[in-house]
């Protein structure tokens, strides 16, 4: 019983000595990035409508009536196919009667000119009057004018009987008919709309507030709402100098791609990227970051986290903040190009705190 005593005794001494070790806190491994100098850039969207570069409104430059009609909407055409055709027979009539009417003033100018050559010699002689002669000119001057205005009918009515057939312009696609055969038609009345084979272009109306940052030539990003996996590059062709509705000026931006799936009518939306100027004032070169690298603090300062390479601890510094864009942050001061920063976790760090930088080129898997 005594030696059992003096063991529980020993132990008891043992345990009293014995001192707790200090737990040392883990190192928090954190995402990063080194940052860089970019463009402060701004985008604006606006919307606008999806136009073939040639298109053109047809119509008969004379009256008549519908003969035939030899396409339809959506045919392809070529430069010089007949579209339709009026009933020519009026024109023929007028035609061979413009012809008849230029013959006979041909003859009556020829008896005119004989007459007054006639006259010319005669007056020489004396035999004739002056009136007499100056009668017989007159005669012949006003027979060579109706022979130049007989001469005018034949020729136009020549050109409305050409007219009353519509050829196509240049090669394109039939995208509206307005007519039936056997309906009357007006001169100047639409009868088909063509679009050529040119490429699309993008007509835009941008407000005033951008349109002085719009170069000609400047390639623009384009979408398309209704077809999102597309993605196209415009060049600005056209840049209106007079605003029209709502203080809106017309551009015109010419696709530099072709896709079978647009068509004429649909809705595009037009990127403006220009250099922008930051909230401050600040304009030119500023540092981009992600918007989770950032954490408020008092009096609406803002912070970052950047890392020490010779303490291996992070830093919370105040940066000054421009403008947002993409979920990206524009930073004017507090950070220096190559800066290594903290990502992600802001709310977990601490100014001076030890971490870690997550090695990006080893390979996990789940």
């Amino acid at each position: 019983m005594r030696i059992i005593s003096i063991i529980f005794f020993a132990f008891l001494l043992l345990g009293c000595n014995d001192q707790s070790q200090p737990t040392q806190k883990p190192i928090r491994p954190i995402m990063w990035a080194k940052v860089s100098l970019s463009s402060l850039e701004q985008i604006r969207t606006v919307s606008g409508i999806v136009a073939p570069v040639e298109a053109a409104e047809l119509s008969f430059e004379v009256s008549g009536r519908l003969d035939s009609i030899e396409v339809n909407l959506g045919d392809e055409v070529k430069k010089g196919q007949e579209l339709a055709r009026l009933n020519q027979r009026s024109l023929s009539l007028a035609k061979q009667s413009a012809q008849a009417k230029y013959q006979q003033s041909k003859a009556s100018l020829a008896d005119a000119e004989n007459s007054y050559n006639r006259y010319a010699k005669l007056i020489k002689q004396g035999v004739v009057s002056q009136s007499g002669f100056d009668n017989a000119k007159a005669t012949y001057d006003n027979n060579i004018s109706a022979v130049d205005v007989a001469k005018a009918q034949v020729d136009i009515a020549i050109k409305d009987l050409q007219d009353s057939v519509l050829l196509a312009p240049y090669d394109g696609i039939i995208t509206k008919r307005t007519f039936e055969p056997s309906q009357q038609v007006s001169a100047g009345q639409l009868a088909f709309e063509i679009e050529g084979e040119h490429g699309l272009e993008i007509q835009v109306l941008v407000p005033e507030t951008l349109i002085q940052q719009l170069t000609r030539h400047a390639i623009l990003a384009i979408k398309f709402p209704v077809l999102p996996q597309i993605k196209m590059l415009g060049r600005v062709t056209e840049i209106g100098t007079r605003a029209e509705s709502a203080n809106a000026f017309p551009v015109t931006v010419v696709l530099q791609s072709e896709n079978s799936l647009l068509r004429a009518g649909m809705t595009a939306e037009v990127e403006f990227i220009f250099e922008g100027v930051g909230r401050t004032g600040h304009k030119g070169p500023a540092i981009r970051i992600p918007l989770t690298a950032l954490s408020a603090g008092l009096q609406q300062k803002t912070y970052a986290f950047v890392y020490d390479e010779t303490t291996q601890s992070v830093r919370r510094t105040e940066v000054q903040t421009e403008n947002i864009l993409n979920n990206e942050v524009y930073i004017s001061s507090g950070l220096q190009q190559g800066d290594i920063i903290a990502t992600a976790g802001i709310a977990f760090l601490l100014d001076g705190q030890k971490v870690t930088l997550i090695d990006y080129t080893t390979q996990r898997f789940n």
